[in-house]
């Protein structure tokens, strides 16, 4: 017998705490933008072996303001890395929740799966001799190949 990968019973006044707290937290972090794949690949990267770089440099332009021409703004830059600062463990935080979501959601979905296998072959085994045989049919479309259809050009080949 499988073992059961997970249990979760949410009431009703979690649930609706749940949906609460989400949308507390979507009007709270209203400021977060969606990019599009074209703009991610259009703009730089700031990944670990940049970011001392980046760092250095703020540092250095706003030591030396004398070098940053008008139209380059260090106090913006400045502002995004301590708002990055601010918010990425707090989306550290939300991408551990979600992970472990998605992998209650899997495994609830496995548990109910595996029962439901071992339903079936339960009503494959008796469908004759209990009047099962139309379920047993319909379940079964389940398990049914599809034919794949071979194109001309492979046929003749």
């Amino acid at each position: 017998m499988s073992k059961n990968l997970a249990t979760l019973n949410l009431s009703d006044a979690e649930v609706t705490a749940i949906d609460a707290t989400i949308a507390q937290l979507e009007q709270q972090l209203s400021g977060l933008v969606a990019l599009s794949n074209t703009d991610k690949r259009r703009a730089a990267k700031l990944g670990e072996k940049s970011e001392y770089f980046c760092r250095e440099t703020l540092r250095m332009l706003t030591e030396n303001p004398q070098l940053v021409p008008p139209n380059l703004d260090v106090a913006e830059a400045l502002a995004d890395l301590k708002a990055r600062d601010t918010l990425r463990p707090r989306l550290m935080r939300l991408t551990r929740l979600l992970q472990r979501g998605n992998d209650t959601d899997f495994a609830l979905g496995s548990d109910a799966m595996a029962v439901a296998t071992r339903g079936y072959s339960l009503v494959k085994m008796v469908s004759d001799r209990e009047g099962l045989t139309e379920i047993h049919r319909d379940l079964g479309s389940r398990f049914s190949k599809s034919r794949r259809v071979v194109p001309e050009e492979k046929k003749a080949a």
